[in-house]
């Protein structure tokens, strides 16, 4: 390998990336820009279409270890494009700002990974080892057709990872602030209890299932999960929704739902929580003339990653190029961390996400050149001490 490519610019590299308009599942020329950047360091790419989704995973080098740069190039929906400042795939720059959908949540994290691996190269030449990308279409969207078969194809043709760092947005106000360890779980629940429409002045005669959906929800509602346990926080429980659709007052409706969300941490397991859920739903019929039907799916389970070499080795890497020791945390919401964990110890260090999803989606211009450093500090620091 020449030190003498010419390492790619994370920003150029960051617009053509936020120009390509790839909103979940289309990937609108989001692939190609980065396979073409990819190639031209010297990286074999193939990707992997399922469904409507396409997906590319990358290497350089055929030995071991493996580092893995991992991430996503799908967006959400801009929303209301008339109401931002810069059109959200213009990649405008603007008050040293880079605007744009995905400028946060991930695209400007994937530019500056590409331009960290170009950067090694420049310095160091060919890694004594291998650099991966495992970039998903799909992580937006329903995870169906994305990360999760991605790792199941790349691990049949015999492809091993050995440590993995997803580019999700994990920094609350700078960067240094926070690199993820790990994700609580996450349970959706709808309850559907159908009882027997008939006239309010003649009760005995109908069967209401507003009570009972009410008495479980209170049952699950009243139990406090937990106290937290080591870098999570309590486990919650949220209602998000109960639906009768029963406009007349005179009419006992024939039946009633609710939804709702369970974040937990490693105090708890998926089927831990449906076992209980179903056995508060048992309890609640075992007193009401209906049916009460659960619709339970666990999306993810809690992890964390215990590697104190890993992880103190991008927390070091961190403190060298920014001067600040980032808290290793689990919190927000889930990403595709919750499937490469099965394959390979993971974490997450990103961007500053204060504007990800948001109407005029945007980051410091000098925070994607900050994060290429750690980025390629990391690197260094990776081969040095496993290679």
């Amino acid at each position: 390998m020449s030190h003498l490519l010419s390492t790619p610019d994370p920003i150029a590299l960051a617009r053509r990336l936020i120009q390509a308009p790839s909103v979940t599942p289309a990937d609108a020329g989001a692939l190609d820009v980065l396979e073409a950047a990819l190639t031209a360091l010297g990286f074999v790419c193939t990707r992997y279409p399922f469904g409507e989704v396409d997906n590319l995973y990358a290497r350089l080098g055929t030995a071991a270890p493996v580092f893995c740069f991992a991430g996503h190039t799908d967006v959400v929906p801009p929303g209301a494009e008339a109401a931002w400042s810069h059109a959200p795939f213009a990649a405008d720059i603007a008050q040293d700002m880079l605007w744009g959908r995905g400028a946060a949540d991930m695209k400007g994290a994937i530019a500056a990974m590409v331009a960290a691996v170009g950067a090694y190269i420049a310095q160091h030449g060919a890694p004594n080892g291998s650099i991966a990308f495992l970039i998903t279409g799909d992580e937006e969207g329903p995870a169906i057709n994305g990360t999760k078969k991605l790792l199941e194809a790349v691990h049949a043709r015999g492809e091993r990872l050995d440590h993995c760092l997803v580019g999700e947005p994990t920094n609350p106000a700078h960067i240094g602030d926070t690199i993820k360890v790990g994700r609580r779980g996450s349970l959706n629940g709808v309850i559907t209890v159908t009882g027997r429409q008939g006239h309010v002045a003649y009760p005995d005669k109908a069967e209401n299932p507003i009570p009972p959906l009410l008495a479980l929800l209170g049952r699950l509602t009243a139990r406090r999960l937990d106290d937290g346990a080591p870098h999570f926080q309590p486990s919650n429980l949220e209602v998000t929704s109960i639906d009768v659709g029963n406009a007349p007052h005179n009419v006992i409706p024939a039946a009633a739902q609710a939804k709702f969300n369970i974040r937990f941490n490693i105090a708890h397991t998926g089927d831990d929580l449906k076992r209980w859920i179903e056995d508060e739903a048992a309890g609640v019929a075992a007193g009401f003339n209906g049916q009460i039907k659960l619709d339970l799916t666990v999306t993810g389970e809690a992890f964390l990653t215990e590697n104190p070499a890993f992880t103190d080795l991008l927390k070091s890497a961190v403190i060298e190029v920014t001067g600040k020791a980032p808290a290793l945390t689990t919190g927000g919401g889930t990403s595709d961390a919750r499937f490469i964990k099965d394959y390979c110890p993971v974490a997450e260090f990103g961007l500053v996400g204060a504007t990800m999803h948001q109407i005029d989606e945007r980051v410091p211009v000098a925070d994607i050149t900050l994060l290429t450093a750690i980025y390629t500090r990391i690197l260094e620091r990776y081969f040095e001490a496993f290679a």
